[in-house]
């Protein structure tokens, strides 16, 4: 499949997946203001996505219906691969992009190191250990699927995503912190910063 080359104004995408566990719809612009649409049925998770969708300035609405009855680990993975698939095909050829990023993001005590790449070659280098408390809601939210969530947006969305705990004691905090940070490299990495690809070897 050939990646069309992206314009400023039109990187969007949207994706559909049903399975048997979940269905999911997913719409996507790059070059947004952050307004969000969230509802995964999951209220902690649907906060993280929406600081995933404000603080990296993207338009992002996503719909999941999952079978969280029985475990929200579905749900959450396939968010995350449904997620990814969008943003790939939001971003296009990748032409002009700035492609790296890193920053360390805190909130309060916690503070999360991201380091990402849109390389084409998709790695996760996970580096977090929780304090082991579920983070209290209706229903809870284990912090161990945060990194399945990961996992699954980097190996869809082609990227080389690193992130490593620095210090925190709050589930919350660290959770969040995580996500504010991924947001905020995704904003500077499709940055345009010019015309062409930023790679010597033809294709990213």
């Amino acid at each position: 499949m050939t990646k069309t080359d992206p314009s400023p104004h039109q990187r969007r995408g949207s994706v559909s997946r049903v399975t048997k566990e979940t269905a999911i719809e997913i719409t996507l612009t790059l070059d947004g203001t952050g307004s969000t649409e969230i509802d995964t049925g999951l209220p902690f998770f649907d906060h993280m996505l929406d600081q995933l969708g404000r603080h990296a300035a993207f338009d992002l609405k996503v719909a999941a219906q999952g079978d969280i009855r029985v475990d929200a680990h579905h749900t959450v993975e396939d968010v995350g691969i449904a997620l990814g698939e969008t943003f790939a095909a939001a971003l296009g050829s990748k032409r002009g992009v700035r492609r790296f990023a890193s920053n360390v993001v805190p909130l309060d005590e916690a503070a999360v190191e991201i380091v990402l790449d849109l390389s084409g070659r998709p790695f996760l280098h996970y580096e977090v250990e929780f304090p082991g408390e579920k983070i209290l809601g209706d229903p809870p939210f284990d912090p161990q699927l945060a990194e399945e969530f990961w996992r699954a947006f980097a190996m869809s969305a082609d990227i080389t995503l690193h992130v490593v705990l620095r210090r925190g004691k709050n589930t919350h905090h660290i959770v969040e912190a995580t996500f504010k940070g991924v947001a905020r490299a995704l904003r500077d990495a499709i940055r345009i910063e010019g015309e062409r690809l930023p790679t010597t070897k033809g294709q990213l």
